[in-house]
């Protein structure tokens, strides 16, 4: 009888603990004397501290809530890709044109294409098979709106994930969708999102003037620490629009906030950012990803790896070591890419690891690359390719003259106090 109440306490406090996750799973708030703790916590007794993630609540996730008040009564054209979506997954798309408050007439798609899976040099229109609503695409013909496409609109609205960097074109296809709706009349909203390396740290170079393009919109440094409603609010001010413009904020971000701590999913904003890691790296990488180097497209992990035919992966790695490099290490490493450049070659290279992202500084990282492979590989690298992404003619022939890093890096710091000055005007969040 005694081993039979035993069993019977085990079994009952199991049954309860499975029966409290799935409440918990349900979003069931549980009283705060009910223990669910480490085996042997009867009920009754305090539990243990469970760490939980802060919810934080995207510009779409704001908009539904207020019940889309901000935009009733208005024909909606939404610029999105997979990335535009709620906490619950439902797309920003599905949302408004379900809403008996908005009319949803049109829908753009940035570089990628509406579901962020193409990786081509341009893309055409389209129709959403979900809502049967036309998708003009801002990635082919045009980059910018077009009056016929804004004729049925009274708004355009963003809602698209970006990383933090410069040269990511989604913050160049809002910068133009803003210069169209302000020439056309049309108000603009932007459902802000969070920068998922944080909106703390801001990193030159600053992009040169009369260096503009689709890959450097505006005179940003490479990071600049900011969202996409700041970027909006900056946009706005420093190339003098008149257009209406609202951003609806996110609710519960901070500044000093990755994106692992925003308890967000994760949805990978093109087919070759498919994780944090990466984005934290790809500032650094991605601006030599225009010379004759593999940044490891056609790879399990794109910008964690870089190389080429002719790099030895040791003495690489060896001379990488010596640049004083914190927050991440090299490897030595052979890989082969099925895909993009050097594809089906055997590249030599490294694999960058972040060890610690609060130390690490991915412009720094990018430099040191540069000023490792002119050092070792002047030859055989196309350092001049690397203008278009770098965007900084100093940077460059510092790197090209054989510089050091530390030289190197004090001359991208040239303008970023400016910049700080010009950006602190439009942040939103503390």
């Amino acid at each position: 009888m005694k081993l039979f109440f035993f069993a019977s306490a085990d079994i009952a406090k199991y049954v309860l603990r499975v029966g409290l996750v799935l409440l918990a799973c349900w979003g069931v708030n549980l009283p705060a004397f009910v223990g669910t703790g480490a085996a042997g916590t009867a009920v009754g007794q305090e539990p243990s501290v469970q760490p939980s993630l802060p919810v934080v609540l995207a510009g779409i996730d704001v908009l539904r809530r207020d019940g889309f008040g901000m935009l009733r009564g208005q024909r909606v054209g939404l610029i999105t890709n997979q990335t535009g979506r709620c906490r619950d997954g439902t797309s920003t798309a599905q949302l408004l044109a379900e809403s008996d408050q908005v009319q949803l007439t049109a829908l753009f798609s940035p570089e990628h294409g509406f579901r962020g899976e193409l990786d081509v040099a341009a893309i055409g229109n389209s129709t959403d098979t979900q809502t049967g609503v036309e998708i003009f695409s801002l990635y082919g013909k045009t980059r910018r709106p077009t009056a016929e496409m804004l004729d049925q609109i009274d708004v355009l609205v963003f809602d698209i994930q970006d990383i933090g960097a410069r040269f990511y074109t989604y913050i160049s296809t809002m910068g133009e969708a803003m210069q169209a709706a302000d020439e056309h009349g049309k108000r603009f909203v932007v459902l802000d999102r969070p920068n998922p390396i944080t909106g703390q740290t801001v990193s030159g170079p600053m992009l040169d003037d009369g260096q503009e393009s689709f890959v450097g919109f505006h005179s940003l440094p490479i990071r600049h620490a900011m969202t996409i409603g700041e970027l909006a609010k900056l946009f706005h001010a420093e190339l003098g629009l008149t257009c209406p413009l609202d951003v609806v904020q996110c609710d519960g971000w901070r500044r000093q906030m990755w994106w692992d701590q925003t308890g967000l999913l994760w949805i990978n904003p093109s087919p070759n950012m498919r994780n944090l890691t990466q984005a934290m790296l790809y500032p650094g990488v991605g601006m030599l990803e225009t010379t004759n180097l593999s940044v490891g497209r056609g790879t399990d992990t794109p910008f964690e790896v870089i190389g080429a035919p002719w790099i030895d992966p040791l003495t690489f790695a060896a001379e990488l070591k010596q640049c004083k490099l914190s927050g991440v290490t090299v490897v030595p490493i052979r890989f082969t890419p099925d895909a993009s450049r050097y594809r089906d070659e055997s590249c030599g290279g490294v694999n960058l690891i972040v060890t610690d992202r609060e130390q690490f500084d991915p412009l720094r990282l990018g430099v040191a690359l540069a000023v490792t492979l002119q050092k070792r590989y002047g030859q055989q690298w196309n350092a001049g390719d690397a203008m278009r992404l770098l965007g900084s003619r100093p940077t460059l022939d510092a790197i090209e003259s054989g510089q050091s890093v530390d030289q190197v890096m004090s001359i991208t710091r040239a303008g970023v106090d400016e910049f700080l000055t010009r950006r602190s005007g439009h942040l939103i969040y503390d």
